[in-house]
C-alpha cells in the first residue's frame, strides 16, 4: 500500500526541525530541509511562509544519487 503524499499547504510544519544549507554562508538564501510523517520536505530558507516540497525518501534517494552522478550537471 502506497502513502499518498501530503497537501504541502495543509502541513502543520510548527514541529519541524529544518536544517539550512550550509553553503548558505548564513545569509538565509538558500534551501532548507526537514522531515514529517516518513516524507521528506525541502523549503526556500528566505520564504519559509511559503509551502515545501514533499518527497518520498525513494524520490530522494534518486534526486541524490543524480546529483553525485554529475546527472544534472550542466553541459559546455
Amino acid at each position: 500500500m502506497t502513502t499518498a503524499k501530503p497537501n504541502p499547504s495543509a502541513l502543520d510544519l510548527s514541529g519541524i526541525t529544518w536544517r539550512t544549507s550550509s553553503y548558505s554562508g548564513g545569509g538565509g538564501d538558500c534551501v532548507r530541509i526537514g522531515a514529517t510523517n516518513g516524507f521528506v520536505l525541502i523549503s526556500d530558507s528566505k520564504n519559509p511562509e511559503l509551502p515545501p516540497q514533499v518527497y518520498t525518501p525513494a524520490e530522494m534517494r534518486t534526486f541524490l544519487s543524480g546529483i553525485r552522478t554529475g546527472a544534472f550537471d550542466a553541459t559546455p
